[in-house]
C-alpha cells in the first residue's frame, strides 16, 4: 500500500503548515467565580505578563477579556494557568458549557491546522503517475501501427 507522503508527492501537492495559524486570533471572555473578591484584577496583573495575550477588563465585575494568537496559547491552557495560581473560574453550567465547546473548537482547529490535506480532485493523478514509475514493459505484440484505428 501505498504511504500518504508518496501519494501526495505524487500528485505533486505541496503542503506548507508553518503559517496554518498564523492569523487565528481568538476573543474569549473569562468569568471569576464570586469569591474571593478581586480575581479578575490579580488574573489582569499576572496575564499582561504573558507574551502575544492581550488582556482587558470584561464586561462584568469579574470577568477578563482575552485575545490570543492560537499558534502560541489555547483557553485550556491559560485556564490551567490561572488555577495553578489560584483563581478560580466561574463554575456554572452554562460557563462549563461554553469553555468546554471552545476547547473542542481550538483543539480540532489546532488538529486540523496541521494535518495534510486531502486528494480530493486529483486522486486518480496520484495512481497514474505511480503507474508511470512502475517498470513495465509493453506486454502488447501488436505493432504500433497497427494498434491505431484507421
Amino acid at each position: 500500500m501505498m504511504r500518504r507522503e508518496t501519494a501526495y508527492k505524487l500528485a505533486g501537492r505541496k503542503h506548507l503548515h508553518e503559517n496554518a495559524l498564523a492569523e487565528a486570533l481568538c476573543e474569549h471572555e473569562l468569568r471569576f467565580a464570586q469569591y474571593p473578591e478581586g480575581q479578575s484584577a490579580r488574573a489582569l496583573l499576572f496575564l499582561q505578563n504573558q507574551p502575544w495575550l492581550h488582556v482587558e477588563s470584561g464586561v462584568h465585575a469579574e470577568s477578563l477579556h482575552v485575545c490570543y494568537d492560537l499558534a502560541h496559547y489555547s483557553l485550556r491552557g491559560i485556564e490551567q494557568a490561572l488555577e495553578a495560581e489560584g483563581f478560580r473560574l466561574d463554575d456554572s453550567l452554562i460557563s462549563r458549557i461554553k469553555r468546554s465547546l471552545t476547547h473542542f473548537c481550538e483543539e480540532t482547529r489546532s488538529r486540523n491546522a496541521t494535518a495534510p490535506q486531502r486528494l480530493i480532485k486529483q486522486s486518480n493523478q496520484v495512481y497514474v503517475k505511480a503507474w508511470e514509475h512502475h517498470p513495465h514493459g509493453d506486454r502488447d505484440e501488436t505493432p504500433p501501427e497497427l494498434r491505431e484505428f484507421k
